[in-house]
């Protein structure tokens, strides 16, 4: 099938359209309808009658957005109606809702009068925390915009006007840096005078660039002096005529430093490219069709173009996304009356600065693009990149904050708690544990130095303190690969060949003296070996914590640690645990890398060390030992190694947490089996430190959890070494080597207090 088709199908699917209504509190029981609900819910209607403002306590208000259109300018369809424009206005909320967990109700309003738009809106203020305003036509949605903004104390944004001024807004403020221009000396020239193009020369001034260096260019030709004083162009478009001589568009772009196209397709030519100023910017942003093709203005000129277009198949993509979930994210959250031209320059600032960073490996393979750095090919973000969220939403929320239009303050610490609780359970929990490690950063060992993936990570660590990064390997490559990948970033290299080989030797041979090895094997495998090297740091107190296993297989990566760090004095054994979040809840998984087939005191333990690992990210851990029976249901040899190690760890005197088992693994997390039919289970609350009863089940369990159950998962974390020492999955990315080095960091943290 075509896209068209695909499309079709895809909106008509049971259920037709793409949104649906759920509730957000328990309504299983009669005591839970009674609150939702009569006689419970007169109590929220009189606090809020009392305090309007309790209705953001109390009610959907505070993260619910009203998407308004009236059909009268959809995408490139034209004025198709109000109903036909549902499914775009649909597709809206749902971006506004995947990229930053907003809300939606959408009104498609029948009327091209402005007067009942604004009144129809303006009435439906207590029931929203702001009004998006989508494909209305201009200059139509100018006065709407106004006078809705006049009105309603929450508030109103108008995408087709202000998102591509925003997006395109943070383009340019990377493109001058690149090309080392300045925004007060640029010429811009514009195609186009309608909403996206008059509110996108506005935000230029805003951003720095001169009034009178904009020339805007509509289906009359330039917007001058003339045609003002003919009447021939409306009051928003004289506001850019001041000086302006009559012409055409290829008057306006002879000499001009940037070319804006918010027009239609094919209008500018090579020629019009070429007779730009020297490095031209060209943002030719016309859909589906752009007004020069990215290649062709590329390709006109010998000196660098730096090009930008709307389109997803060619770099640097205007795309709106980018901006309006984010800037009402922020909005909603300070409870802003306004959106105003601080808080959108703030998003433009935000998302430039955001360009200019190492972009995390899951944006690059969704983009299929391992280019992703700073420069003319990359000025702005991708939309996809989890990363936006957290810097545009609290630069606005504190714009908003600064510009007195906020009616809440924020801790922005707290704040970005909060937003990574939005993106899922792992990123809130991560938070914890980042957020200890900044607090004391540790040596952490990298045995892989040299992988770009690795350097990249050691980096990322060094940005935001998590740890200390030390990277093992050659001294000459590393400084390599963070020139090439373009790094602001001097790493602290442990080279083989600068360091005293012979004391490390000395220490791996008395450690293994007695398992074969000899004194020369030593030095050799130090030399040569980066895990035994690291190994043998950490072993030392040289080196905090040890990172490795990116690039070869888990047991070949684990056996240099456990020769030389070995085991917890109250630890025989070691095991591997995940991290397993889902959407309300976090549960750790083990043994899952390490044991094949352990015995019930090897069971036991690994419950200790697991539900140890459960309290660093703050859960207070409840255990139980899975099997296929429940309670002695079933008795045999492979039923009674989880019910003995359940006993075992209940009769450990330092054990303080709940331990049940053995038992089903529904039992031990639906709360209705666990406490409907199994009441007398030690566990007063569902399990949320699950252990296997094999290595295979372990391995199987997590994977069928995490691809089929929809948790993120977060590890493997190894629990019972002497020393913080963690083997990463082949394959791994940087934010997994920058979450395990935290791991790390504050298991070294817990082993010095």
């Amino acid at each position: 099938m075509g896209l068209d088709e695909d499309a079709l199908d895809y909106h008509r699917r049971d259920p037709p359209g793409k949104f649906a209504i759920k509730t957000t509190k328990p309504t299983s029981t009669q005591r839970d309808l009674s609150l939702a609900y009569s006689p419970g819910v007169a109590a929220p209607c009189r606090a809020i009658a009392d305090d309007p403002t309790d209705a953001y306590d109390y009610t959907a208000k505070g993260n619910l957005v009203g998407m308004v259109s009236n059909g009268t300018a959809v995408l490139g369809l034209g004025d198709i109606g109000a109903q036909a424009s549902k499914p775009v206005i649909e597709g809206k909320g749902v971006l506004l809702k995947r990229f930053a967990d907003i809300d939606v109700f959408d009104l498609e309003l029948d009327t091209h009068d402005p007067d009942a738009i604004v009144e129809t809106v303006a009435l439906t203020e207590p029931s929203f925390g702001g009004i998006h305003l989508e494909d209305i036509a201009a200059p139509a949605c100018f006065a709407v915009e106004e006078r809705l903004r006049e009105r309603m104390d929450i508030p109103v944004y108008h995408d087709d006007q202000h998102g591509t001024a925003i997006v395109s807004g943070a383009a340019l403020l990377n493109a001058v840096d690149i090309l080392e221009k300045d925004l007060e000396s640029l010429e811009v020239a514009f195609a186009g005078a309608g909403a996206s193009a008059l509110a996108t020369a506005e935000f230029y001034v805003s951003l720095g660039v001169p009034r009178e260096n904009l020339t805007l260019v509509d289906t009359g030709g330039i917007v001058s002096d003339a045609r003002a004083e003919a009447g021939d162009i409306n009051e928003y478009k004289t506001r850019f005529a001041a000086g302006r001589p009559d012409g055409d568009l290829a008057d306006a772009i002879k000499g001009a430093d940037v070319f804006v196209g918010l027009a239609v397709g094919s209008i500018v030519t090579p020629e019009m490219v070429r007779s730009m100023a020297d490095d031209p910017i060209v943002f030719a942003m016309a859909n589906p069709d752009p007004e020069v093709g990215y290649h062709e203005a590329k390709d006109a000129r010998e000196d660098t173009v730096i090009a930008a277009t709307g389109r997803s198949d060619f770099p640097n993509q205007v795309n709106n996304v980018l901006c309006f979930p984010y800037v009402f994210r922020g909005a909603l959250d300070v409870r802003a009356t306004e959106i105003n031209e601080e808080m959108k320059v703030a998003a433009a600032h935000a998302l430039a600065a955001l360009a200019r960073e190492d972009v995390p490996d899951a944006v690059a393979k969704a983009y299929g693009d391992d280019r992703l750095r700073y420069g003319p090919e990359y000025l702005i973000p991708k939309p996809l990149d989890p990363r936006v969220l957290f810097e545009v939403a609290p630069a606005v929320a504190r714009a908003a904050v600064e510009s007195g239009v906020a009616s809440i303050d924020i801790d922005l610490d707290d704040y970005l708690e909060e937003l990574e609780a939005r993106l899922g359970k792992d990123r809130e929990m991560m938070r914890i544990v980042l957020n200890k490690a900044k607090t004391d950063p540790k040596l952490v060992a990298l045995a892989e130095g040299e992988n770009p993936t690795t350097v990249r990570a050691a980096a990322r660590m060094r940005e935001e303190g998590v740890a200390d990064p030390l990277l093992i390997g050659d001294r000459a490559t590393i400084e390599s690969r963070v020139a090439s990948l373009g790094l602001d970033f001097d790493p602290e290299v442990v080279d083989p060949a600068e360091v005293d080989i012979d004391e490390y030797a000395d220490t791996l041979y008395r450690a293994r003296q007695r398992k074969g090895l000899t004194r020369v094997e030593a030095k050799d495998r130090v030399r040569t070996d980066a895990d035994y090297l690291g190994s043998v740091m950490v072993d030392r107190g040289d080196a905090d914590a040890l990172l490795t296993g990116l690039t070869h297989h888990y047991p070949s990566a684990l056996r240099p640690p456990l020769q030389v760090i070995g085991t917890a004095p109250d630890a025989d054994y070691v095991a591997g645990v995940y991290m397993l979040a889902f959407r309300n809840r976090v549960v750790f998984v083990a043994d899952t890398t390490v044991n094949q087939d352990p015995g019930a005191d090897v069971l036991a333990e690994i419950g200790r060390h697991t539900a140890d690992l459960a309290r660093r990210f703050n859960v207070d851990p409840r255990v139980a030992f899975l099997s296929y029976s429940n309670f002695g249901s079933v008795d045999n040899r492979g039923t009674r190694k989880p019910r003995r190690a359940a006993e075992l760890l209940r009769a450990n005197d330092e054990v303080t947490f709940p331990v049940d088992g053995e038992m089903q693994a529904d039992t031990a997390v639906v709360e209705e089996i666990l406490a409907g039919t199994y009441g007398f289970s030690e566990l007063d609350a569902p399990a949320n430190v699950l252990i296997f009863p094999t290595l295979e089940a372990g391995n199987i369990g997590y994977k069928l959890l995490q691809r089929l159950g929809g948790a993120d998962a977060v590890g493997p974390m190894l629990v019972g070494m002497d020393k913080p020492v963690h083997v990463l999955q082949r394959g791994d990315e940087v934010s997994d080597i920058v979450n395990l080095a935290g791991v790390a960091v504050v298991d070294a943290q817990e082993q010095d207090s």
